[in-house]
């Protein structure tokens, strides 16, 4: 993967990614396709529609819904979706941990029971990576042993001492397999744990650069229970270790307002099931802020969701039709809905590194803020 630094404006950062399926250029929000597609969404939605240049995929649920050999045949999802664009894999850890009750960490990987049909698996830090091998993953992401907060200092510690552990599995077996000439447009990032302990995020992040040459990190285990202040000091924090010539990715973050935040504290990468979720369930994201779809107030509204909005949903419905298709439940809504906030956010970002490069994020961020009639944080 070639990484190019275009510009940077305070810590805010453009980059260019030169992936396997096309150029990605950040900051960037990848949408969620969970299980191959994001909800209510087709791969010609994402492309044609929407413009996405990457999305992110779950192994776990992708490996659990269908076989191997099937990805294999297809030569990975890209074929399987119908997806021309690039696509980067979780390790399904996260899954395993939240999806189960009765789940089990060692040195060796992590064992579980399929939310499907309780069959019994385990995840090692290789058989992860085989899986995203077999999806063809233009970026995979190593396993690692996430933690909700809060949480003891001796659980962070632990955590971090396995996804140490695990990463340098993950590393070894990649390289071994590159020098095979497997895997050679699989790109490998690594992720810091560490909750919101600044010292612990330092000691996540040291073991992982002095481990060699990823081809990325990211930040874990945020948005899971920490304070919102304490989530950007963290990021703060962190973004000042890791390095410059390299992508980094916010994992599973969040709001526009976080985005924005963490776009200034110099992360490049994001992704965030909140823009398709809220979405199917009545809350619409516009420039002026969040809006209820199902409120009575637009029972008669002839405007589209956000009037400074271009999306294929603003430019044809008004929201009073899509107050009556979602009080309907007319499974349109969710794609009309999603397709508005997807298209929010991907020009949130896109809006964010066009300011970056002519040096105006400062005011691109004050301006977000005013739309909103909300102070903009110091």
């Amino acid at each position: 993967m070639r990484t190019t630094l275009q510009a940077q404006d305070g810590k805010a950062r453009a980059l260019s990614l030169t992936l396997a399926h096309g150029e990605v250029q950040t900051p960037i929000f990848m949408p969620v396709g969970t299980q191959g597609c994001v909800k209510a969404l087709d791969s010609i939605d994402m492309s044609q529609i929407l413009g996405a240049k990457i999305i992110l995929a779950n192994t776990y649920h992708m490996y659990l819904r269908t076989s191997l050999q099937t990805l294999q045949a297809f030569g990975g999802i890209h074929n399987f979706a119908a997806f021309s664009g690039n696509i980067l894999t979780d390790s399904g850890g996260f899954q395993a941990f939240s999806l189960n009750t009765n789940v089990k960490r060692s040195e060796d990987g992590i064992s579980f029971k399929s939310h499907i049909d309780g069959s019994k698996h385990f995840f090692s830090p290789e058989f992860v990576l085989d899986i995203q091998y077999a999806l063809n993953s233009d970026i995979m992401m190593v396993l690692d042993d996430l933690v909700g907060l809060p949480a003891s200092d001796e659980r962070i510690a632990d955590s971090i001492r396995r996804t140490s552990l695990w990463a340098e599995r993950s590393f070894i077996y990649h390289k071994a397999n590159q020098a095979k000439g497997l895997g050679l447009n699989n790109h490998l990032f690594a992720i810091i744990q560490g909750g919101v302990n600044l010292h612990f995020r330092t000691l996540s992040c040291t073991q992982l650069l002095n481990m060699g040459d990823f081809d990325g990190f990211a930040i874990g285990g945020l948005a899971v229970g920490e304070e919102t202040q304490a989530m950007y000091e963290c990021i703060e924090h962190t973004t000042a270790l890791m390095p410059r010539d390299k992508p980094r990715y916010l994992m599973g973050v969040g709001t526009p307002e976080n985005i924005i935040e963490s776009i200034a504290l110099g992360v490049d990468m994001f992704d965030c099931v909140m823009p398709t979720r809220n979405a199917r369930n009545a809350t619409l994201f516009t420039h002026f802020g969040k809006i209820n779809i199902k409120s009575q107030a637009f029972v008669n509204d002839q405007n589209p969701i956000d009037t400074l909005c271009d999306c294929y949903t603003c430019k044809h419905f008004s929201r009073a039709y899509l107050r009556h298709l979602f009080r309907a439940n007319e499974i349109t809504y969710h794609r009309l809905a999603s397709i508005h906030n997807l298209h929010y956010y991907l020009r949130l970002t896109q809006g964010a590194r066009e300011a970056i490069l002519q040096g105006e994020f400062k005011a691109y961020r004050q301006k977000f803020y005013s739309l909103r009639e909300m102070e903009t944080p110091l």
